[in-house]
């Protein structure tokens, strides 16, 4: 199946082609300015990079958050833009849990951290078996003194939160907590569409309209301003398939 995956949950905007376990083509930014000035551009330059054109699409992915407001609008607009102009179906797939899926595989205690901003993180644990993740803290936002208080044991930590405060998870996990490498603390587009491969269906019966953000706590960004969305610059400057 031929799939583009995209994410902007972020500072990073990631934008991937996948064709079966095969990652075509990846490319990330991670700029201060919103991600709709040049999310559109990257899916087509992705496309000419791989000689694809749209009618090529088989499928969708998009992370769904929790992460920046404004962001996972943006990203989930445009996914549902593309996806009704190429008639293909659209599903999400959480950005903690992409964070983690990025260190597979390996056999340890993973836990990824996203920014929340207000003194807050949104957070979730994992158990890695392998290729396979096992919840063992339901994602929630936290702030990170709590969130440390319930942690015993070594811990894998990833994610823009999980920088934002090493001093403070080193001071209570000590010699415990293990970071991901460097470069490697957002989440990736390749790595949604490939968790997305079990999940789209078949058949175009859901192009992703039902597709909601997962904020996890009531938005704090401003309204929108009235402007042309996602989906209506997609299916402006992309043709439907035939």
């Amino acid at each position: 199946m031929r799939i583009l995956a995209l994410d902007t949950s972020t500072r990073s905007c990631s934008v991937a082609l996948l064709e079966g376990e095969e990652v075509i083509v990846e490319t990330a930014v991670c700029v201060a300015k919103t991600h709709s000035a040049h999310l559109l551009a990257m899916v087509e330059q992705a496309l000419r990079f791989a000689g694809w054109n749209p009618g090529r699409l088989e499928g969708l992915a998009v992370g769904v958050g929790p992460g920046s407001f404004t962001g996972l609008r943006i990203g989930i607009a445009t996914a549902k833009g593309i996806a009704y102009a190429a008639g293909i179906p659209c599903v999400g797939v959480g950005s903690l849990e992409a964070l983690a899926a990025s260190l597979l595989p390996r056999d340890e205690t993973l836990c990824a951290l996203i920014d929340a901003r207000r003194g807050e993180l949104y957070a979730a644990v994992y158990r890695a078996q392998g290729e396979h993740l096992i919840p063992v803290l339901p994602e929630r936002a936290i702030p990170i003194a709590r969130l440390l208080a319930g942690l015993e044991g070594p811990h894998l930590f990833i994610g823009d939160g999980a920088l934002l405060h090493a001093a403070d998870i080193r001071a209570a996990l000590g010699e415990e907590a293990r970071f991901a490498p460097w470069g490697q603390h957002a989440p990736r587009a390749a790595v949604i569409g490939r968790l997305a491969r079990g999940l789209l269906p078949q058949d175009a019966g859901d192009r992703g309209f039902t597709l909601r953000p997962r904020y996890l706590r009531g938005a704090d960004a401003e309204a929108p301003r009235r402007a042309p969305s996602g989906a209506e610059r997609v299916g402006e400057s992309i043709p439907k398939a035939d």
